[in-house]
């Protein structure tokens, strides 16, 4: 699933791609994607705008200039890809915005959408999100400050929305690998040493991501060479030397999710 990196390189990439060109043209070919009658999609976003796109945790917010707001959510598995129709990937296509002979294509949306909506309702969607672990504002003050209410496993709760937004099962592992503190660990267990550790492994560890433009497999357009240069340290690595101890990284499951870790230098 893709988490902040890869948003906030959609984000960017988009911004200059699409920001400020119309929508001449919209086809919906799965009604469960969007959130009102097709029609009323379809009416309402043609010939509209994109003044500007925001991204908040995993989410993109596409502003039309009739103040309206398109709000993504990719979920598993979803994706998209800006070209021309004969540069579109053999996938299925769920949504499709057009900007003359250029297209967006929203593929793999099963589980993702893209919801017509008002700022109000955006900023509804969102009231229940934790800080943006990136913000200026997220100082490693606040960071113990909400650490110190939390219970239960540090990898569950790095993940939880409610507590940070935009950290996935991907980052998690990597950021605790590279706070070398077990995903495992109870949060009651962790000392401020290992919370201060874990904050600038954060910060470092997204950051990173974002400049590498993050994991994503597939080119978001054709010559695209800044989607997906991001290489793990330890995730989807079970059976691998740890590249900092040369011990075998190790798969487990933890809330029912795919954790890796190495066992000798996270502790």
């Amino acid at each position: 699933m893709p988490e902040l990196p890869e948003m906030e390189t959609y984000k960017t990439l988009l911004g200059s791609l699409i920001g400020g060109l119309k929508v001449t043209n919209v086809v919906i070919r799965r009604e469960k994607s969007i959130n009102v009658p097709v029609d009323s999609f379809t009416k309402q976003v043609t010939n509209q705008t994109i003044k500007t796109i925001n991204r908040r945790a995993k989410y993109l917010i596409f502003q039309l200039q009739d103040g309206s707001c398109l709000l993504l959510h990719l979920m598993l598995g979803g994706w998209m890809f800006f070209g021309k129709e004969e540069d579109q990937p053999d996938r299925t296509i769920q949504v499709k915005l057009s900007f003359g002979e250029q297209h967006l294509f929203f593929i793999g949306l099963r589980l993702g959408y893209l919801h017509l909506l008002s700022p109000e309702e955006v900023k509804e969607e969102f009231k229940k999100l934790g800080p943006e672990v990136l913000d200026p504002q997220f100082t490693m003050d606040a960071f113990q400050h909400l650490m110190k209410k939390r219970k239960g496993t540090i990898k569950t709760t790095l993940m939880n929305q409610e507590v940070l937004a935009g950290i996935g099962n991907g980052y998690s592992d990597e950021i605790l690998w590279h706070a070398e503190i077990r995903p495992d660990k109870k949060i009651n267990d962790i000392d401020n040493q290992q919370l201060s550790r874990l904050y600038h492994s954060i910060q470092y560890i997204l950051k990173k991501g974002i400049e590498q433009g993050g994991y994503m497999e597939n080119p978001l357009y054709k010559g695209d060479g800044k989607t997906g240069g991001y290489q793990f340290y330890v995730y989807d690595g079970e059976g691998k030397e740890c590249s900092r101890c040369n011990a075998t990284i190790i798969k487990t499951k933890i809330s029912s999710r795919k954790t890796y870790f190495c066992p000798n230098c996270q502790h």
